[in-house]
């Protein structure tokens, strides 16, 4: 019989670019006001990539951080999995560009697009490697260029997003460890497809002289709608995920919500019954990084020391797909 195996994160690091875009620089490029962004967004700033630097370039640097968290080598890597939406090309995988910065060389490697809930589809996918016992570390990434398809021009969207990455690292756990990932739950409607989206570049619209015209190669998104379906469903799915596993709120110590919109964090807190104290909130200094979001919030709480092992925590996340989803576990 095959033995089963515990996973936890043994390691967690982030980076993000150095140049920091702030309201007051985008009031000067397109027609909106730092109270109004604050407002309707709770973003300040947001960190933007170099000229010359892609997704794997931000991935490869919080990867070396969550290694050397994990006490892993390079050499001890069996799998990569790179959440993004924003690949430094559409292949070879950013995975494998990532591997070979790192000299991974036992690794394999992986994209995944799940869009903004893709480092809980990677966590949840890594969990289940470890657990089988057919691998033993893992390096989850979540890394996102959003600044390469933001349209600068569209006072709606430029204002939400920047550029980031986290990762962490999926090890089997030592016996008798009270960290764990615990369970998840991942969800999706295509039907919602046409909400939140890049137009051209694939298959069904590949680049042309038009779709460049047309300004198709940036991302499009119908606000309202999106900000409905997102805080409904992030709350749904932390009440199932608890109700799945018999935890009731106030055992929770933190919740790490994407962070998409403040106003969207806080009303799923509420609808899942989650106090507002214990929601991790860094969007006003980063922005939305889609798949970045959480190992980024994550690894500075870590970092700061807010969260400590045994802490229980749940990550929830919507994105387009549309895809939700959420893990519990015990850091």
């Amino acid at each position: 019989m095959k033995q089963f195996y515990q996973s936890y994160i043994s390691g967690i690091g982030h980076y993000v670019p150095e140049k920091i875009l702030t309201n007051k620089d985008l009031e000067k490029m397109v027609e909106t006001s730092d109270e109004w962004i604050i407002q309707r967004t709770g973003i300040s700033e947001r960190h933007i990539a170099a000229e010359g630097q892609n997704t794997s370039d931000l991935g490869y640097q919080a990867s070396l951080k969550a290694m050397a968290m994990a006490g892993v080598t390079a050499e001890q890597l069996d799998l990569i999995i790179v959440a993004t939406i924003t690949p430094d090309m559409v292949f070879p995988a950013t995975a494998a560009l990532i591997q070979d910065k790192l000299q991974a060389n036992n690794a394999g490697t992986v994209d995944i697009e799940a869009a903004c809930t893709g480092f809980i589809y990677g966590l949840s996918m890594a969990s289940q490697f470890i657990e089988t016992g057919k691998y033993q570390n893992i390096l989850v990434i979540g890394a996102e260029c959003l600044s390469r398809i933001t349209d600068w021009k569209d006072r709606n969207t430029c204002v939400l997003f920047g550029d980031g990455s986290g990762a962490a690292v999926v090890s089997r756990a030592p016996e008798g460890s009270v960290s764990r990932l615990i369970d998840f739950y991942l969800r999706g409607q295509g039907r919602y497809s046409d909400l939140l989206f890049l137009p051209a570049g694939g298959s069904a619209k590949p680049a042309s002289e038009e779709t460049v015209k047309n300004r198709d190669h940036y991302m499009k998104m119908a606000g309202k709608e999106t900000f409905k379906l997102a805080s409904t469903n992030m709350a749904n799915s932390i009440k199932a995920l608890l109700k799945d596993n018999a935890v009731s709120p106030d055992d929770i110590d933190w919740v790490i919500p994407h962070q998409a919109n403040l106003r969207i964090m806080k009303m799923a807190a509420r609808m899942a019954d989650i106090n507002e104290d214990k929601v991790v909130v860094n969007i006003d200094r980063f922005g939305n990084t889609s798949a970045a979001t959480i190992p980024i919030a994550m690894s500075e709480c870590v970092e700061k020391g807010t969260i400590k092992r045994g802490h229980k925590l749940v990550f929830v996340a919507f994105g387009g797909g549309m895809t939700w989803g959420a893990n519990l576990l015990v850091f």
